[in-house]
């Protein structure tokens, strides 16, 4: 395939098209200046750049696997590497801590609890197009980062649900959360309001809601984030293609904690409630057409947010798991 990297197959993969998904990558045997420290490779991202961006866009999934990254700070040297801008975390849901430079843990929740299918931060305006994923530690057992295709869940859901979809296009998607004013570690969306705006300033923190089209109301200790209409589906320009791009089945069968109903956490843009049976079967379509491999120490999974939507599995520890978000 090239100098440096070599496309290989494993068992969890699928085909869709023609083409690999996730597509891997490792370190091509053959090359006469084998990828063997993290230099060598940080160079080789940089000179392959262009093939690399190529076979995200066809893929929309990248797994770079046997390449010498072991820390978080490699990982970092990684990211830098591909060049991406990063993304300010502001808006989203999940507990993380930043690591070392543009790095994050991902999702703190305990590991008990799955995550369901999202986009990056579907629920505000602003989110990331590209996710970087690092195994720094390889999970006891499950913990798998489960990845689909959103076009495809589109056009299942539409197949199967055409009067829903309609709905979703025409009227978009409601969220409301309940945020404490600090992180709580035992909820999946269980940020607080300080580390979800950055700020400890109620004026600053409703200017950056307001700037996300988000609307605050302030309750005795927590604060009502109501953020929509918002598109459930969107158009993947790129790719010329509609994207089942939206948080619904995460909000309404995961945003739960003390807090937070799921129920409730999620409704049509007009406020109407959303049919569950429908949400439940959209879960389902997901699950069939999801691809989960187990992660190897070293792993860098790189996403196409405009194309792939991203879960976590339950898992025994030890596990950890890297993130970096760029525009």
């Amino acid at each position: 395939m090239s100098e440096t990297f070599l496309e290989f197959q494993i068992p969890h993969q699928k085909i869709f098209n023609g083409i690999q998904f996730p597509l891997i990558l490792s370190p091509n045997p053959k090359s006469q200046t084998p990828p063997s420290s993290l230099s060598l490779f940080t160079k080789a991202i940089k000179t392959e750049k262009t093939l690399l961006d190529s076979v995200l866009h066809k893929s929309g999934a990248v797994l770079l696997r046997g390449f010498p990254v072991n820390s978080a700070s490699d990982f970092n040297d990684v990211v830098e590497a591909f060049g991406f801008e990063e993304l300010p975390y502001v808006g989203g849901a999940a507990p993380r801590t930043n690591v070392v430079g543009r790095v994050f843990t991902a999702n703190e929740s305990p590991p008990d609890q799955k995550i369901p299918f999202h986009h990056e931060m579907a629920q505000v305006p602003t989110f990331p197009s590209k996710l970087f994923f690092f195994c720094e530690v390889e999970p006891g057992s499950g913990g798998e980062t489960p990845i689909v295709l959103s076009h495809l869940v589109y056009e299942k859901v539409k197949e199967r649900h055409p009067e829903f979809v309609e709905r979703l296009e025409e009227h978009g998607l409601l969220y409301t959360r309940v945020l404490g004013e600090d992180d709580d570690p035992s909820s999946p969306i269980g940020r607080g309001w300080k580390s979800t705006f950055l700020t400890k300033d109620k004026s600053v923190a409703e200017e950056r809601a307001a700037n996300l089209g988000m609307k605050l109301e302030w309750l005795e200790d927590s604060v009502k984030t109501i953020m929509g209409p918002i598109p459930a589906i969107k158009f993947d320009k790129t790719r010329q293609r509609k994207i089942w791009f939206n948080s619904m089945v995460a909000a309404y069968t995961g945003w739960e904690d003390a807090r937070n109903d799921p129920v409730k956490a999620v409704t049509f843009g007009d406020g109407k409630p959303l049919p569950a049976d429908i949400i439940y079967d959209c879960l389902n379509i997901l699950e069939e057409e999801s691809v989960a491999f187990p992660w190897q120490k070293g792993d860098v999974l790189l996403l196409d947010n405009w194309a792939v939507l991203h879960a976590r599995r339950s898992f025994d520890p030890p596990r950890r798991i890297l993130a970096s978000l760029c525009k």
